[in-house]
Order: structure tokens, then C-alpha cells, then sequence
């Protein structure tokens, strides 16, 4: 999905003459405060008489309260959004994100709120281009234009206090979302093993990074027992992509690892028909990692991101592996599957071990992992465990960028519940669903590797998510978050990558 053309202006008059302007208010005690550019008020017919159209419309200010009003005789129509009292950037972000998916339909959107500090710029210029989004390629053309997302955004600021290379990152941020979101929308029909590698070529083909797809014969040939093992039950069969960003003179290497389940039917350990609904969502964390690292080529980035894609289908067939197959994994240690529904942990600890061998700074690996992330952290809270240090720093950017990550404990004695009777390790605990999004990250844990080749080298710093709540999205569209696939976590990981290139 093309993503909105982002400007700025410091005029007062939107550059477009059928812009729909934007505009700010809350309600104190009965009255209607409008928040909004002082230079726009005589071209909206004085922001008196917009509150007083406000109060006898029963506007109440709320979060997600928009409101359109016809604006002065022969002037520009206006949308009314409502703001909480403290404006800081994640509010402006939500504000603007909230009026511009609401106004789908209109083609070019002037935001005309307060802006005179470049962060919350940056924050109105990217959540108005994330609530511009919308999925439409198997909805019936008539029906796809009545709905259109907004197409041309301009963001009033006041001077200089922003420039040119906030939009080319808001657009950078949009264009990596609308990839998430676009690969998650498609049905897994047409988006399997195969397709998915062929799309990340695709969308590599005009930037700076090299794409490696592993077939399932180069993948037994090197080892990848986890991929072929996930995806052996399958008729399409898996895929191992590797996207590297090597800029020159980079002085850091971020390393992110995705789970790729094209769809997850659980295996032969086989879902409930109303569990495989949204299975198509089981690749988000490729999609993700995908997506951060071409916008990191897309910002010019001074740091190493290489992204790995461990890609399957997960099938009940009779070539599909059993509860009590062992498989081995990249490297050499072997898995005893007691659980084909726990097939994530398996693919991913191919993608870690190979992410590894580059010995790279840090590694971060996403995934929608566990259904007990959902139930420990509900629907809008992803989990992060690992090495205290990068997950702290992997907060740090959620928290910049307004994403919600938790932190979560990666308790050492549920180690001895995946012990194997005949492989080095098992994949699940039968019977036992205690911890068990923590149980995953314990596992994950025993694939990461050294720093060095010696064997007293450190182990590389390491950080896990899991997405499997927020990544299907909300039931009701808030914000600048509709229906359907999130792309949660792709702001944060941007970011991270910020923080690595300023090292």
C-alpha cells in the first residue's frame, strides 16, 4: 500500500484548497478549548465560533472524538479531534493518527495543531501517516475508492523548528508499517514460504542491502533442521531469507531474527478450527524484521542490520513430523519435539544460531510465540526477556516511539521442565502450561551464541519478543490503529537501530 505524501508549511492556508483542516479541543467544565495554530483561526472563521459549534454539537473532547463542521462561508471544511490537557508527543501522535483514519474518504488533510518543538513535529508527521493505511486488494474496486485512505497530509509548524529530514523519516517509519501490515493482510493462499521470500527480494530491489534465499535442498545441505523440520508436512515448502545492510564505516551490527509461520495449523499436535483463524498473522515477526531493516537502508543508517526470515508452513500430512521426532538444529544440538503446535521455538532456533555465527553486537528476535503471551499481557502488551542491558535499551525505544513493550523474567529453573530423554533438549512441556511464554524464551536462550569462537567468550547480548498478543490487532480501530495486523514493534526496533548507529 503506497504510503501519504508527508509535507510541512509554515503558511496559513493549507496548499491545498479542498484540504480539510485539523484541529484540536477539549472540554472543561462545559466549555470548548480549541488547541490549534493561532494563524489558523481567521481562515476557519474565528476559533470562537468553532467552540461554540462544538458545545452545540455536544462535543465532549474525548480520545478518538472526531467531529467535521463546515468551517467558515466559502473557507476550508474542518475535523475536530479530540486532545487530552497534556500534549506531549505520544498524544499529538495519537491525535493526529485518530482524525486522519478517520477521514478516509478525503484525499488531502492540512494538521493545524500547535507545533513549535521538532519532536512533536516528527510525532504529528508519523502518526498521521500510520493512520493513513488501509488494506483493499481483494475488496471490489467501487468499494475500495469509497474508503480511501488520506493521500496528501500537510503538517503546519511554526518557522523552522522541523525540516525535511523528519519527513523522509516519518515516511520511512509509514513505508515500513504498510509492508508489516500488507504481508499479514494477504491470505495465506497467496503468501506462503515461497511468495514471502520472493517479496522481500521484491522490496529489497531498490535499496543498498543483499537478499539470500535458502531453498529446502540448500537448507538440509547446511543444516537447518529446524525450518525443514517445521515445514516438512507442507506442500510448499520453507524458506530461510537473509537481508543484510552492510553500509561502509559502520561500527556496530544489529542482527534481528523473525518467525516466519506462513500458516500455523499446529501440526499433527492440530488447532481447533477457531484457533486457526488469524494464523495467517504466525509470520509477523519476519515481516518485521524485514521491515526495520529496509528502513534502516532507507535512512542511510550508520549501522550493520542484518535481518534473518526463518519461513514454513506448518502442516498435519503424512510426511508432517510426530510428537517425539527429533530434530536437529543449525549446529548441531538436537530437539525433541513433544508438541508440532510449538513450532515457532524450532524455526527460530535455526535463524538465532545462524545470526550467531556473525557474531553480530546483539541480537533481537520477534515473534508471535506463545498464546500464553496473550493471556499474561492481553492484547496490546508485547513481553520482552533476555540480557538485562539490551532489553533495557529495547525499552527505551518503545518508550520513545509510544509502542508497549513489558518487561518479563527468564526463570532459570524451568531449564530442567524441557530436559529430553534421548535429544539435548525438548520443545515443550506436555501437560504442564505454566510460564509458558517464559518457558519459549528459556528455550530460545539456549541457541544464542558467543561473542568470539573461544569458548569462555561472552554470550552475544540477547533480546526476545513476543508479539502474539498485540500483533492481531484491536477488535475496534483507536488511534492510528485500525482493524487487523498492528506491525507492533517495527517503530521501537526502527529506532533501536538509531541508537546502535550512535554508538
Amino acid at each position: 500500500m503506497p504510503v501519504p505524501s508527508l509535507s510541512l508549511s509554515s503558511s496559513s492556508s493549507p496548499s491545498s484548497p479542498s484540504a480539510v483542516v485539523v484541529i484540536g479541543a477539549r472540554v472543561n467544565d462545559g466549555v470548548a478549548e480549541i488547541v490549534a495554530s493561532d494563524e489558523y483561526g481567521p481562515i476557519l472563521g474565528g476559533y470562537d465560533g468553532v467552540a461554540a459549534q462544538l458545545v452545540a454539537v455536544g462535543f465532549a473532547g474525548g480520545r478518538d472524538e472526531l467531529v467535521r463542521l463546515p468551517g467558515a462561508a466559502g473557507g476550508h471544511p474542518i475535523a475536530v479531534i479530540g486532545v487530552p490537557q497534556n500534549l506531549d508527543g505520544d498524544a499529538l501522535r495519537y491525535a493526529a493518527g485518530s482524525a486522519v483514519r478517520q477521514l478516509a474518504g478525503v484525499e488531502s488533510v492540512t494538521i493545524a495543531f500547535p507545533l513549535d518543538d521538532r519532536d512533536l513535529v516528527a510525532a504529528v508527521l508519523e502518526g498521521a501517516a500510520l493512520g493513513s493505511y488501509a488494506f483493499t486488494e481483494y475488496r471490489h474496486a467501487s468499494k475500495a475508492a469509497a474508503k480511501a485512505p488520506v493521500s496528501t497530509i500537510e503538517v503546519v509548524v511554526a518557522g523552522d523548528v522541523a525540516d525535511d529530514e523528519d519527513v523522509v523519516r516519518a515516511t520511512a517509519v509509514a513505508q515500513a508499517v504498510s509492508l508489516v501490515k500488507d504481508l499479514v493482510n494477504t491470505p495465506p493462499l497467496d503468501l506462503y514460504p515461497e511468495t514471502l521470500a520472493q517479496a522481500s527480494l521484491d522490496e529489497a530491489a531498490d535499496l543498498p542491502v543483499e537478499v539470500t534465499v535458502w531453498d529446502e535442498n540448500e537448507l538440509a545441505a547446511q543444516g537447518f533442521g529446524g525450518i525443514l523440520g517445521v515445514g516438512q508436512g507442507s506442500a510448499r515448502p520453507p524458506r530461510l531469507v537473509k537481508v543484510s545492510y552492510s553500509p561502509a564505516g559502520a561500527a556496530k551490527h544489529l542482527a534481528l531474527v523473525g518467525k516466519g509461520i506462513t500458516f500455523d495449523t499446529g501440526g499433527l499436535s492440530l488447532k481447533p478450527p477457531t484457533g486457526m483463524v488469524g494464523m495467517k498473522y504466525d509470520m509477523t515477526g519476519a515481516a518485521t524484521v524485514l521491515a526495520v531493516t529496509l528502513a534502516a537502508a532507507r535512512l542511510a543508517l550508520p549501522v550493520r542490520v542484518t535481518a534473518w526470515l526463518c519461513i514454513a508452513e506448518n502442516m498435519p500430512s503424512g510426511s508432517a513430523i510426530r510428537p517425539n521426532d527429533v530434530l536437529r538444529i543449525r549446529g548441531g544440538r538436537t530437539v525433541e519435539v513433544l508438541n508440532t503446535d510449538a513450532e515457532g521455538r524450532l524455526v527460530m532456533a535455526d535463524g538465532i544460531v545462524a545470526a550467531s555465527e556473525e557474531h553480530p553486537d546483539a541480537i533481537v528476535d520477534v515473534a508471535t510465540l506463545t498464546g500464553a503471551a496473550v493471556v499474561a499481557l492481553g492484547t496490546r502488551y508485547g513481553a520482552v526477556m533476555g540480557d538485562d542491558d539490551l532489553v533495557g535499551r529495547v525499552l527505551n525505544a518503545a518508550t520513545e516511539t509510544g509502542e508497549l513493550l513489558w518487561a518479563m523474567p527468564l526463570p532459570g529453573e524451568l531449564r530442567a521442565t524441557i530436559n529430553s530423554d534421548v535429544a539435548d533438549i525438548a520443545n515443550a512441556t506436555p501437560g504442564n502450561t505454566a510460564g509458558g511464554m517464559l518457558l519459549a524464551g528459556v528455550f530460545l536462550q539456549e541457541f544464542v551464541g558467543r561473542t568470539g569462537d573461544a569458548e569462555d567468550a561472552p554470550r552475544i547480548p540477547w533480546a526476545h519478543l513476543d508479539i502474539a498478543g498485540p500483533a492481531k490487532g484491536p477488535a475496534s480501530p483507536y488511534g492510528f490503529t485500525g482493524k487487523g495486523p498492528t506491525a507492533v514493534s517495527v517503530r521501537a526496533l526502527i529506532r533501536l537501530a538509531e541508537d546502535f548507529s550512535r554508538q
